[in-house]
């Protein structure tokens, strides 16, 4: 278990989010655990700071001392969420689409294992839930910063990996993010729409299936002619 409450799908803790909390008062780590738990349960319009209060055994005062209002806390918790996931999911990248043996098993068993982020981060993703609940009513601020660091963002950091297997001529594109958006599109977020973002996980042979004709459907488009 990391700092943020969160295991990577890879079964190991992501060193990059365990050292960003690395040294921050036990009482921080603690109020964003308990915020993380009440945004996702009651959402942001809803939640109180009493009850994250309650919820992590401080006082109200004691979160005014790292936060300054509700919003700076759902913001934290919102990115630190997102990052430890993003640095799950660098980890499988790096394992999986770095050193390419065959280009379909590869990006099918990196999807395969992507896909299981949506259950092994279950408080993450129930605070995607809320925001996807209540995006009209969450302030800009908020909102921008999460576009950057969150899922809609997803396909930039996916993208370098595809430039270089485009680079070794096994596939072939014009844009690597418009590339990476559209496998993104095809396996992804199926699986998220389908599991309303974790609250209903979907049984093993479902994702398998759509993880295997998404990326099927992508190499049709993107794959050379020689591979």
């Amino acid at each position: 278990m990391s700092d943020t409450g969160y295991t990577s799908v890879t079964g190991h803790t992501s060193v990059t989010a365990a050292e960003r909390h690395r040294g921050l008062p036990d009482k921080r780590r603690a109020i964003c655990r308990a915020a993380r738990v009440v945004f996702g349960r009651e959402g942001y319009t809803r939640a109180g700071v009493d009850v994250i209060a309650a919820e992590a055994n401080v006082s109200k005062r004691t979160i005014y001392n790292h936060f300054a209002d509700k919003e700076q806390l759902f913001l934290a918790v919102a990115v630190e969420g997102a990052d430890a996931v993003t640095d799950a999911v660098r980890e499988l990248m790096e394992r999986h689409l770095r050193k390419i043996v065959d280009l379909e098993e590869d990006l099918t068993a990196f999807c395969r294992d992507r896909a299981k982020a949506v259950t092994e981060f279950p408080e993450h993703f129930a605070l995607v839930r809320a925001i996807h609940a209540e995006v009209t009513r969450l302030p800009a601020p908020v909102l921008e910063k999460w576009m950057a660091h969150g899922p809609p963002s997803a396909h930039q950091r996916l993208a370098p990996y595809l430039q270089r297997i485009a680079d070794r001529g096994l596939l072939e594109f014009d844009d690597a993010e418009k590339a990476a958006n559209r496998l993104n599109t095809l396996t992804m977020n199926d699986v998220l729409i389908r599991s309303f973002y974790g609250a209903i996980p979907l049984p093993e042979a479902v994702v398998e299936e759509i993880v295997t004709e998404g990326v099927s459907a992508f190499l049709r488009l993107y794959a050379t002619r020689s591979n």
